[in-house]
């Protein structure tokens, strides 16, 4: 299996009721600006440079966002700030990304989310979760060359650590708890991994001052600090 392979099957996804049935009535429905546009309407694939050393995992697309444009973070103000925050960290070729064909390309990076479905009201259930969680761990035997992982908020975060640990990764005890710039270290027969949290670039939180782009790029810059390092 390819990481190309992966994503095709990953999109053909209907394990989860909910999510199949919201998906699918978002993209009939649409948002009025929208209207005149093809939505997606299906499981996002992830997407990235196939040799990355940093792999990004969010919570899951956006009803309009992501959901729409069929790319992970793309067309969306927590994208907006997320490719804003890449480029200047040079793991992005530009600071936008609205749709897939405009020349986005990551370097040295991958994007995934821990649910790859748009839930009702942004809220995938602990269900949902553990059904996707399959896609993660694949994800994750089909990147080997990965030393840094960033996952933007608590969701990711727990989402992340279940994969690990699932695939007999050495957690640290008490389990490692989420924060702004959190940091763990995990191995598994030799190989080591870092592993970052960011508060997530929704606009719950960059609307209310609770994450800026400086706090969000000091969580790149400690990236790359850590994969010079590996």
């Amino acid at each position: 299996m390819t990481l190309d392979g992966l994503q095709v099957e990953a999109t053909a996804c209907r394990a989860c009721p909910r999510l199949v049935a919201w998906r699918e009535k978002v993209a009939l429905e649409k948002r009025a600006s929208f209207r005149e546009e093809d939505y997606w309407g299906a499981p996002v694939p992830s997407f990235g440079d196939a040799d990355a050393r940093l792999l990004i995992v969010g919570l899951a697309p956006a009803a309009h966002g992501a959901n729409r444009t069929g790319r992970m973070f793309t067309g969306d103000r927590s994208g907006d700030w997320l490719y804003r925050a890449l480029h200047r960290a040079g793991f992005a070729n530009q600071p936008t990304s609205e749709a897939r064909g405009d020349g986005l390309a990551l370097r040295d990076a991958w994007i995934t989310a821990a649910v790859r479905c748009a839930p009702p009201g942004n809220r995938p259930t602990p269900g949902e979760r553990d059904a996707c969680a399959r896609w993660l761990s694949r994800e994750f035997e089909l990147l080997p060359k990965v030393g840094v992982v960033v996952a933007l908020g608590g969701f990711g975060w727990d989402a992340l650590l279940r994969v690990l640990r699932g695939q007999g990764w050495a957690i640290p005890r008490p389990k490692p708890k989420f924060g702004h710039l959190a940091r763990a270290e995990v191995s598994r027969d030799g190989r080591r991994m870092s592993l970052l949290g960011s508060y997530h670039p929704s606009q719950q939180n960059t609307f209310t001052g609770r994450l800026t782009e400086e706090m969000f790029d000091a969580v790149w810059r400690s990236a790359n600090d850590l994969l010079r390092k590996t």
